[in-house]
């Protein structure tokens, strides 16, 4: 094998073993074998591989494990990529499946570039998406036992006769409430107990995600961002904690696709056919755009949240959102009079706000945007 050529290396990446097959640039794929996953273990298969070729190519799925192996690589020098499992091809009828096959299908698409790099965060930006996670999640355990309490009182005939939206006066009610049965009431004060511990803990986990957003590198972007209309705090922080640097984005169309909000199509010769969205990439980014995209239904305005959003942020950013805010609105009110389905109305206005975010998001980076204090 000669010393200056390039060697391709495939991992098959698990929690307590990593199987590694190898190729150079025209030879047939060899096995290495299967080692652990601790750091001596990946220090002595680097000085392995790099006693090989003077260029080391390695590849591995994305997937449980996380970065730590690439960043290891990557700091020994050596070029490493984390692959998109499913992008990875496949053949069709494809029934056998092994660590090792696994590992050499690596190898040759690495060589073949057939492969689709996911995005890697740095450390800082990973810590923040940890903790920008947390919150949605704690987010989400709330309503789980908001919907539990309300089925444990649907199923005993009990009802709220008022909005029972989780106000003063419906939590007032909760807390006066008593069954005259000692276990039904202890199963109720559990569920009560229960909604109440996530609330404190929504409410922690978002006093530390406004504390660090200050000290985020893309907290000009958040700031950019909340000066369109539907994209407050909780839209802009989550979005930006899941896509990243924007800046990877050359064009707005592939954040588009990355979002999956762009039509399926399968096209031959001169027929061409698009079909619903293809739902690639982070759904939960997808569900906030789509969420916030529903607020271009109402005509354009600024309203007093809004205009309290604006305080302190450059012109060109405010008049930028300004003009997403009337173009979509304007599209919003074309397509549903044209009879289209506000659920595909929806869809259309979220793909072109997120071309909108990606040029807001940019345009407040290269600004550089600073304020006092976050805006609310």
């Amino acid at each position: 094998m000669e010393h200056d050529s390039t060697l391709y290396v495939g991992l098959d990446v698990h929690k307590e073993s990593i199987t590694v097959a190898y190729a150079t640039g025209m030879g047939e794929v060899e096995l290495l074998g299967k080692i652990g996953t601790t750091k001596p273990d990946i220090d002595r298969l680097c000085k392995r591989l790099q006693s090989k070729a003077r260029r080391v190519h390695v590849v591995y799925e994305a997937g449980p494990c996380g970065y730590g192996l690439y960043r290891q690589l990557v700091e020994k020098g050596i070029d490493c990529m984390v692959c998109a499992p499913s992008l990875i091809p496949k053949k069709p009828g494809e029934r056998v499946k092994t660590d090792r096959r696994d590992a050499v299908k690596l190898v040759r698409s690495l060589r073949a570039g057939d492969l689709s790099a996911v995005y890697v965060p740095t450390v800082e930006d990973e810590a923040f998406r940890d903790l920008s996670r947390a919150w949605v999640s704690a987010k989400d355990d709330l309503k789980r036992a908001r919907q539990r309490l309300k089925a444990f009182l649907l199923l005993h005939g009990v009802g709220y006769t008022g909005r029972a939206d989780w106000g003063p006066s419906h939590r007032r009610w909760l807390s006066t409430f008593a069954f005259d049965s000692t276990w039904q009431q202890f199963a109720f004060e559990e569920h009560r107990r229960t909604i109440e511990d996530r609330l404190a803990q929504c409410d922690r986990l978002e006093a530390a995600l406004r504390e660090a957003v200050l000290n985020w590198r893309f907290y000009p972007a958040v700031l950019g961002l909340q000066t369109m209309r539907g994209v407050q705090f909780t839209t802009a922080v989550g979005m930006l904690a899941e896509l990243g640097d924007l800046s990877r984005f050359t064009h707005p169309q592939q954040l588009m696709a990355w979002l999956g909000v762009t039509p399926s199509e399968h096209s031959s010769g001169e027929k061409r056919r698009q079909g619903s969205i293809t739902k690639n990439g982070n759904s939960y980014a997808r569900k906030l755009l789509v969420e916030a995209a529903w607020s271009y239904q109402h005509p354009a305005r600024v309203s007093p949240e809004i205009q309290r959003r604006h305080e302190g942020i450059p012109k060109p950013i405010v008049d930028r959102a300004w003009d997403a805010q009337v173009r979509l609105c304007r599209r919003f009110r074309k397509l549903v009079a044209r009879g289209k389905q506000k659920n595909i109305v929806v869809i259309a206005v979220a793909r072109e706000l997120s071309g909108f975010i990606w040029d807001i998001g940019r345009l407040a980076m290269s600004l550089a945007v600073r304020c006092d204090g976050l805006v609310a």
